[in-house]
């Protein structure tokens, strides 16, 4: 399905990091919208570029509270169908608040710039 967030820095982060098996399109498994089905591998990613770290602690620790409640949500929807999950975020700095609240997931640093 195409891309949902009319977002273009994000759309092509999402095309081309992981790489995305479907350029332009978003990929739906198991009830839930995911970014990129990786080139290669049954690996599902959600993209991340807002610019977290311009964020000051409260909205930083609001917005940590969104992601882990979705991401837990995508996690179980990738595993039920044997997927793979992958995050990926623009910094180590979002990478590190997040690691503080949940160790399991799977996160690598894009660099994606918005």
């Amino acid at each position: 399905m195409p891309h949902a967030g009319e977002d273009d820095p994000h759309d092509e982060c999402a095309d081309t990091f992981p790489p995305n098996r479907y350029p332009g399109m978003d990929v739906f498994v198991g009830g839930v919208r995911f970014d990129a089905l990786q080139v290669g591998v049954p690996r599902l990613w959600e993209i991340k570029t807002h610019q977290f770290d311009l964020y000051n602690d409260f909205v930083q620790n609001r917005e940590i509270e969104k992601e882990i409640e979705q991401l837990d949500k995508k996690r179980k929807a990738a595993a039920a169908c044997g997927h793979g999950f992958v995050v990926g975020l623009s910094t180590q700095v979002h990478k590190d608040a997040l690691a503080q609240v949940d160790q399991p997931l799977n996160v690598v640093i894009t660099g994606c710039k918005r």
